[in-house]
């Protein structure tokens, strides 16, 4: 058996999830932290591999003993998340442990995640929301909101979405499925969120900058279909910054 943690952090700080040289990273912090707690060193498996600044509402990571397929503790789970937090600091945080089995990955499991991209509107900026949001200063209405919704509906399906993959990145597969994809505004705030069964490195992100492309009137919300079927990454807009994404839901 292995330990499942649930967990949450503020990516502002981290250079991503996976562990670098000379750089701190989310994984990093559960190597050290479990190494303190359990005594030995472990392995930790992630849902994702988040890039530098960037966030998650829900984040999982399996735990087992270095080189092995399973964890041995006598800590019961209940006590695992608080134990977990005495040796990891403030910026993240493990909030549930469970009991899994060997075969069970953390990433090869999911059935999907659900992201969602944070922008905050409004001409001055916001020191509660730096590193945690896109500042946009010009005004997005709420007919422009009806506009990227539309635009956003395209996505759904099953695709190619080799448009919407960083330029220089490899995977076996570039087609993935997207279970929905919205927009939505309350007061300042604007928010992007999508659930697909896999993402593209940038995906989301680009994904993002296309949708604001759309507010600004350079690309029509009924263009997308034909971006999609390009497969051109120069046809999609720009790759929005990373500090408003946010892994916010795993689903197993």
């Amino acid at each position: 058996m292995k330990i499942l943690l649930t967990l949450s952090y503020l990516g502002t700080d981290f250079s991503g999830y996976q562990v670098q040289k000379n750089a701190r990273t989310v994984q990093g912090e559960l190597n050290a932290a479990a190494r303190s707690l359990f005594g030995y060193d472990c392995d930790i498996t992630g849902c994702s591999r988040t890039d530098a600044g960037v966030h998650a509402n829900m984040f999982c990571a399996a735990v087992t003993k270095k080189g092995e397929s399973y964890l041995e503790t006598h800590i019961s789970e209940d006590k695992i998340p608080a134990a977990m937090n005495a040796h990891l600091p403030a910026d993240v945080s493990v909030e549930r442990a469970e009991w899994v089995s060997d075969g069970f990955h953390p990433r090869y499991d999911v059935k999907f995640k659900e992201y969602i991209y944070k922008i905050y509107n409004r001409p001055a900026r916001n020191p509660f929301t730096e590193g945690r949001a896109w500042h946009i200063t010009y005004a997005i209405d709420e007919g422009t909101i009806e506009r990227m919704n539309r635009a956003a509906q395209h996505f759904v399906g099953k695709h190619d979405f080799s448009a919407f993959m960083a330029s220089g990145s490899t995977v076996e597969s570039t087609i993935r499925e997207v279970k929905y994809a919205e927009v939505t505004k309350k007061g300042d705030e604007i928010v992007f969120k999508v659930a697909a069964d896999g993402f593209l490195y940038n995906m989301v992100r680009i994904m993002t900058g296309t949708l604001v492309a759309v507010a600004q009137g350079k690309i029509a919300p009924e263009e997308i279909p034909c971006i999609i079927s390009s497969c051109d990454r120069q046809r999609a807009g720009m790759t929005a910054p990373a500090e408003g994404l946010y892994l916010n839901r795993v689903v197993y």
